[in-house]
């Protein structure tokens, strides 16, 4: 029997402001300190904070008020009122509360201010909002030019680094690009998580074993598509009709997959994608945000 579950609005909270408390951790005791930047709007901030002298509680707020406002009509109104209780609440972390620095080693700055920021990110994320306004941008500019949505953030992240590098030198500019990868990569494993969903497709002459064993055995859910194999180059007018099985695994079982398939048929066809979000069907895990 379940126990009760806590109400999602709480959840959502829970998720924002540890995530304010973590992204504070990281601007105040690695970042800001050592002169350090991220991507996006923080990096925008950032840099601001350190040419003109700003307060960094009000740049960040400031900085993304614009996309926050660009949310209401490219996201929804609820993701924008969301986000902009959560900037807000990251500028008064970062104007209340004290965050001692922590060191001033340039290697152990950039990986975990980049690691601590992004697990800010991340939280946030999961509760359903953002504390960086850049994907907003990017997702508006996105429908109004050719290119996707991961370019035009790339593009934009270039141009801060490139001012950075102008206005406080390469190596700053270069250990903060450091910063921004290990923050993107721990923001993608934050929301993500080790059970990272990987969807999985076989061609197998022996599909009916391999469907029973998938189902009996690893208890995964599967979906059968009817198809033809065979036209080979040799023998193209050739073919046979054959099930292609798709399902859908956690990312620490696809070798446990590939195993069992290919012992039952070692000339199976097999090939994998990364899947962003899943939910329903005999999957367990919560929907996220």
């Amino acid at each position: 029997m379940k126990g009760p579950q806590l109400p999602s609005w709480l959840v959502d909270s829970i998720y924002i402001i540890v995530g304010i408390l973590f992204c504070g951790f990281a601007l105040k005791s690695f970042l800001v300190p050592n002169q350090f930047f991220d991507g996006g709007v923080t990096g925008m901030s950032l840099l601001l904070h350190e040419i003109y002298h700003f307060n960094i509680a009000w740049v960040i707020v400031l900085c993304n008020i614009p996309f926050i406002i660009m949310g209401i009509f490219q996201v929804n109104k609820k993701f924008a009122i969301k986000t902009l209780a959560a900037v807000v609440g990251l500028g008064l972390c970062l104007a209340f509360i004290h965050y001692p620095p922590i060191t001033s080693d340039k290697l152990l700055v950039s990986i975990f201010g980049g690691v601590f920021m992004g697990i800010g990110v991340g939280l946030a994320m999961r509760g359903g909002c953002a504390l960086d306004g850049i994907e907003v941008l990017a997702l508006y500019t996105g429908r109004r030019v050719s290119f996707t949505i991961s370019e035009i953030i790339l593009g934009i992240n270039i141009i801060i680094f490139l001012i950075a590098a102008i206005k406080l030198g390469l190596p700053t500019a270069l250990y903060s690009i450091l910063t921004y990868y290990t923050a993107s990569r721990t923001i993608s494993f934050v929301i993500e998580g080790l059970e990272e969903y990987t969807g999985v497709t076989i061609v197998s002459a022996e599909s009916a074993q391999i469907k029973e064993q998938l189902v009996m055995h690893l208890g995964r859910g599967i979906t059968v598509y009817k198809g033809e194999r065979g036209f080979l180059k040799e023998s193209f007018e050739v073919s046979q009709p054959t099930d292609i099985v798709f399902t859908v695994v956690t990312r620490l079982e696809v070798r446990r997959l590939r195993n069992l398939v290919h012992h039952i048929d070692p000339n199976a066809f097999i090939f994998t994608s990364t899947i962003k979000e899943a939910a329903g069907g005999v999957l367990k895990r919560k929907p996220r945000h």
